[in-house]
């Protein structure tokens, strides 16, 4: 099994960049990754110790409306779903789609999983044994896309305003601050290019020089470098 499970690593799911992302593909990974977590995760000693070392409360540990699993008290029904039982995406199945055939009545406590995302990023980490302890078995399809997301988001933040601005950015509560930042783990020179590429076109958008005002690629490169 551990061979297994190595030699899966490499291959990553399509990142939310790429024309390959299916989101109606990503979206049950997500939700398991959110049932793992909530129903198994959170209450395990690692998790635990991990989430008191970088400050950031577990869902069972939140003062008000606490959420021990994925099974919403029976008293709160469907409405700790936050409305999503009431849209109805049955027209965009597939037969190859794990979503397909999913039941409205199967309804779940939902519970965003993109701060402990940013915090594990943030904190150095994001690595695939801790999110797999996380979030589970269908953590690569799941939550990498996200991850790479806010992977991207980290860089900006760290080049935009400086060490006490990015930190702010981050703390949470007055309860839950970030504790210590560090840089980006384990990163790649395509993540870096991609990085660029997006703030190349983030600084555009800045200056309005987007649709029929949009720079070449070149262009685009020189500003990026004389913006930074």
């Amino acid at each position: 099994q551990g061979t297994q499970q190595s030699r899966q690593l490499p291959q990553d799911p399509p990142l939310t960049t790429s024309p390959n992302f299916d989101i109606l593909d990503w979206h049950p990974a997500y939700e398991s990754c959110q049932r793992y977590f909530l129903d198994h995760a959170q209450h395990e000693a690692g998790t635990q110790a991990l989430c008191a070392l970088i400050n950031i409360r577990l869902p069972y540990q939140w003062p008000q409306n606490p959420v021990m699993s994925s099974n919403p008290p029976p008293s709160s029904g469907a409405s700790s779903g936050s409305g999503g039982p009431s849209f109805n995406f049955n027209q965009w199945s597939r037969p190859n789609s794990s979503a397909n055939g999913r039941s409205p009545q199967q309804a779940t406590a939902f519970v965003s999983l993109v701060p402990y995302i940013r915090r594990l990023v943030i904190t150095g980490f994001d690595k695939p044994g801790i999110l797999h302890g996380f979030f589970g078995d269908a953590y690569q399809a799941g939550i990498t896309p996200m991850q790479d997301c806010e992977r991207r988001n980290y860089l900006f933040a760290a080049k935009h305003g400086g060490w006490r601005t990015c930190k702010k950015q981050y703390d949470m509560n007055p309860e839950e601050t970030v504790p210590f930042l560090k840089p980006l783990q384990s990163i790649r020179d395509e993540e870096l290019e991609a990085a660029e590429k997006s703030w190349s076109s983030w600084l555009a958008m800045e200056d309005w020089m987007i649709g029929p005002r949009a720079p070449d690629e070149e262009n685009g490169q020189d500003q990026s470098n004389q913006r930074s």
